[in-house]
């Protein structure tokens, strides 16, 4: 936007000041010959008014058949509508003795001749020439300014130097000034250069970021597909696997033992297992979320499925919750409360314990779960990451814990029983 405002206001004025060089010189002479005419007692007779009136009619012809001469543009563009040459001399020298006769004859012409100061650098080709033109102008400037020309006497002819040295001084001045505005309006043009050169590289940088980012989303996409599958994986081992583990259990105390009352018993656990995982697999289809959440906070959760656990199991099983509890985000209760029931399910599968605990533990920005037991224990190195169960085992874990930016440790040794510990970012439920 603002480049185009610069490039816009540098067109105007070139079209001002390509206005002032053609119709300028018009003016100025029509100006200086109305003058000339209400002082031409100024003028010693009727055969200086006719010498005039015929100068300025040679002005006149002179400007229509420059303007009407092709004119080549300067190198590399600018306000300048011609380039110095030869041709240019020969009209700006012509032009001076008219201008210079006018003013000998009238010293208003004065009005006319001013006009070779604004146009000798467009004409006069070489810096040496270009001055020499200036000085000629100021000649004719300072007559008239010392009342005319010749000078009649020693006043006026002092009159005439200083003003030629003030005209002088003057021109170098300007002429200064106007090169260093030409130097700047030369180096904003390039500026405006390279910024366009670097809008268009910073567009192409843009373009190329923007396909980028399209090709990241996809890649994001695809790989949030991939851990979608796994997740879901999970939840269905969660879901239906550990329900059908604990069903397969009861019915063999049903088929192993002749007591009616015990069969009867195990056979009501296991229709209760069988319409709990129902109602998990049906959650699970509608979004993965464990069903005790829908009821309970996450300690409250964990203390029914610990409580059932050691109920279904006879293994006793203790919950405990330290530091001041709060409502956690869904995922991070779920993620907890899914590591909890893996983690009591390979307790129950493996470990031939006789004692379990579970500890929620909420301290300052962190939420840590600790499930260990009093059983055989094993050799963490010597586990595959899929249980020979089918299960995810530590491996499921620990990819749950570390899908919200937490971590998974186990501790334990054959005959030593077993502490898995996983520490998850404290992430309130969105109110």
């Amino acid at each position: 936007m603002q480049t185009e405002g610069m490039v816009a206001k540098d067109t105007q004025l070139e079209q001002r000041w390509d206005q002032f060089h053609r119709w300028g010189p018009y003016g100025m002479l029509g100006i200086a010959t109305l003058i000339a005419a209400a002082t031409q007692d100024l003028m010693a007779g009727p055969a200086e008014r006719y010498a005039a009136g015929a100068l300025v009619g040679a002005a006149l012809l002179l400007h229509l058949y420059w303007d009407r001469r092709p004119h080549r543009p300067a190198a590399g563009g600018g306000r300048r509508r011609r380039t110095p040459s030869r041709a240019g001399t020969v009209f700006y020298a012509v032009r001076w003795a008219i201008a210079f006769a006018l003013t000998w004859l009238n010293p208003f012409f004065a009005l006319y001749a001013v006009t070779g100061y604004f146009d000798a650098d467009e004409l006069i080709p070489g810096r040496r020439r270009h001055r020499i033109g200036l000085f000629a102008t100021s000649l004719t400037l300072a007559g008239s300014q010392s009342g005319g020309m010749p000078p009649k006497n020693v006043t006026q002819w002092g009159v005439f130097f200083g003003m030629l040295v003030v005209n002088n001084v003057l021109w170098m001045v300007v002429g200064h000034l106007t090169h260093q505005e030409e130097e700047r309006s030369r180096a904003r043009a390039d500026t405006i250069v390279e910024l366009e050169r670097t809008n268009t590289a910073l567009q192409q940088a843009l373009d190329e970021n923007a396909a980028l980012h399209a090709q990241l989303l996809v890649q994001a996409r695809e790989a949030g597909v991939a851990d979608e599958r796994r997740r879901l994986a999970a939840e269905i081992h969660d879901t239906l696997a550990q329900g059908l583990t604990g069903i397969i259990a009861q019915l063999q105390v049903v088929v192993n033992t002749p007591d009616e009352r015990l069969a009867r018993e195990h056979t009501v656990r296991a229709l209760d297992l069988a319409r709990h995982s129902l109602g998990e697999a049906r959650r699970s289809v509608h979004n993965l979320a464990p069903a005790a959440l829908d009821r309970d906070e996450l300690p409250e959760a964990l203390k029914k499925t610990v409580a059932a656990w050691g109920e279904r199991t006879g293994v006793r099983a203790d919950f405990t919750v330290t530091g001041t509890a709060e409502q956690l985000h869904d995922e991070v209760s779920a993620t907890l409360l899914r590591i909890a029931e893996e983690a009591l399910a390979n307790t129950a599968r493996h470990a031939d314990a006789t004692r379990a605990g579970v500890t929620l533990s909420f301290m300052g920005d962190e939420v840590v779960l600790d499930i260990r037991d009093d059983g055989r224990g094993f050799d963490p190195l010597a586990l595959p990451e899929r249980s020979d169960t089918g299960g995810f085992g530590l491996g499921g874990m620990r990819a749950r814990a570390e899908r919200i930016a937490g971590s998974l440790t186990v501790e334990t040794e054959p005959g030593h029983g077993t502490a898995l510990s996983a520490r998850v970012p404290l992430v309130r439920h969105d109110r």
